[in-house]
């Protein structure tokens, strides 16, 4: 009689192991990195930055030739926990005009957002190491792989950042943790972030 095999979770997942700087070691021997992107706002600039920006961008494009990954996250923002904390402090209040003027402001997120759909976003961008020479025996396969991984990173900050983006390279394993699960646990993740920050 054949049992079943079960597989767990580490069986399913393609990481080996969650290195600092962001970089990940996947199962087939290439090193990962993520980079955290925060934009700035094209549609409030004049049309002279917006040529400025445009110009850098094709700089970026042309600069970086080499495989890119563009991740967007985004997350409908659940705004019953901020309007709850309103009605809290409503009340409290003893000022008529106050209470007025926050009872419409209730009103106009939730329709705001009810016609807009608001959300909010997360941009990330992965790059991959080339794995030329795929040889686990290569004791310094891994430092190359992070050394390529890094200066593939540079290259990114730096024509991003003319263009005026944030450009956000993590530090600890923890907060690369933190963006996996976010990924592969959307629902639960924005349930814990709106309890933090309520």
């Amino acid at each position: 009689m054949n049992q079943k095999q079960i597989y767990s979770i580490q069986n399913w997942l393609p990481f080996e192991e969650i290195l600092k700087k962001g970089i990940i070691k996947l199962k087939d021997n290439y090193y990962v990195k993520i980079i955290k992107i925060i934009p700035i706002n094209y549609n409030l600039k004049s049309e002279l930055e917006k040529e400025a920006i445009l110009n850098s961008y094709k700089i970026f494009l042309k600069t970086c030739n080499f495989n890119i990954q563009i991740l967007i996250q985004s997350n409908k923002e659940d705004l019953s926990k901020h309007i709850s904390n309103i009605k809290k402090q409503i009340k409290k209040e003893k000022n008529s005009e106050l209470i007025h003027i926050s009872n419409n402001y209730i009103n106009f997120i939730q329709k705001t957002n009810q016609e807009k759909n608001s959300s909010s976003k997360n941009f990330y961008i992965l790059i991959k190491n080339s794995n030329t020479n795929n040889k686990k025996e290569d004791i310094n396969y891994e430092e190359r792989a992070i050394e390529e991984l890094n200066e593939k990173y540079f290259k990114i900050k730096e024509c991003l950042s003319r263009c005026g983006n944030n450009v956000i390279e993590f530090e600890e394993k923890e907060e690369i943790q933190k963006v996996i699960y976010s990924f592969l646990n959307a629902n639960e993740y924005l349930q814990k972030e709106g309890d933090k920050n309520n």
